[in-house]
């Protein structure tokens, strides 16, 4: 069963278009304006979420959930065309934040618990670190949006704030780099920002000497 799951999900297309978004929300924010960026970048992430839901379409519950909010993501994403308002934008960034967590805790699962190490294993564990990144982006937008001024040095703030700007602080954080161009002024703030950087040093530690042990064994047999 085990190897059945394993075998099923390609975490090559999740990782890929992980870092294929990363590439042309950086590009889009550089070289389009404001407005044709956020555009760009919402197209780019709906295109994402797509290809997380075929890269994990084994999981049922997972496919059927991840078209769920991949529909809800496109639907407020063409009514925030027409309206403006915070409830919008709340529910689009939480549909998102639902989709990251529900891809994160299925990837972990078949890449720890799959019982063997090849490289899709290898890239699946990739996938959860930019996951990780992504989801706690997603925080850092929430409570940027509920309570404007959160971080200092964003481009703008509230729910005018570049998510670009975010995903950046987000993935700095999560690498313990801390520049200190963004930095968290709530405490919450300041209180997921030291959580990110304690699991992403805790996830690599645990992912690597698990991965390392399941080698290992394997090689005993």
């Amino acid at each position: 069963m085990k190897e059945k799951v394993a075998r099923n999900d390609n975490f090559t297309y999740l990782s890929s278009a992980l870092v294929l978004f990363l590439l042309l929300g950086s590009l889009a924010s550089e070289f389009a304006d404001r407005g044709l960026a956020g555009r760009l970048l919402e197209g780019a992430l709906i295109l994402t979420l797509a290809t997380g839901v075929w890269s994990l379409r084994s999981d049922k519950g997972m496919f059927a959930g991840g078209l769920g909010l991949t529909a809800g993501v496109l639907l407020v994403s063409l009514a925030g065309l027409f309206l403006e308002s915070h409830g919008l934008t709340a529910v689009h960034d939480i549909l998102l934040l639902a989709f990251f967590v529900a891809a994160t805790w299925v990837t972990v699962k078949q890449v720890l618990f799959s019982g063997q190490v090849d490289g899709n294993t290898i890239v699946g564990a990739i996938a959860v670190y930019l996951l990780l990144g992504m989801i706690w982006a997603m925080l850092f937008a929430l409570l940027e949006l509920m309570v404007p001024g959160s971080f200092r040095g964003l481009s703008s703030t509230g729910a005018n704030a570049d998510f670009m700007d975010l995903l950046y602080f987000s993935f700095v954080s999560l690498t313990t780099m801390g520049f200190g161009d963004i930095t968290p002024i709530l405490p919450l703030a300041r209180y997921l920002t030291f959580m990110e950087g304690i699991v992403g040093q805790l996830y690599l530690a645990i992912m690597v000497s698990s991965l390392v042990g399941v080698r290992v064994s394997n090689w005993g047999r």
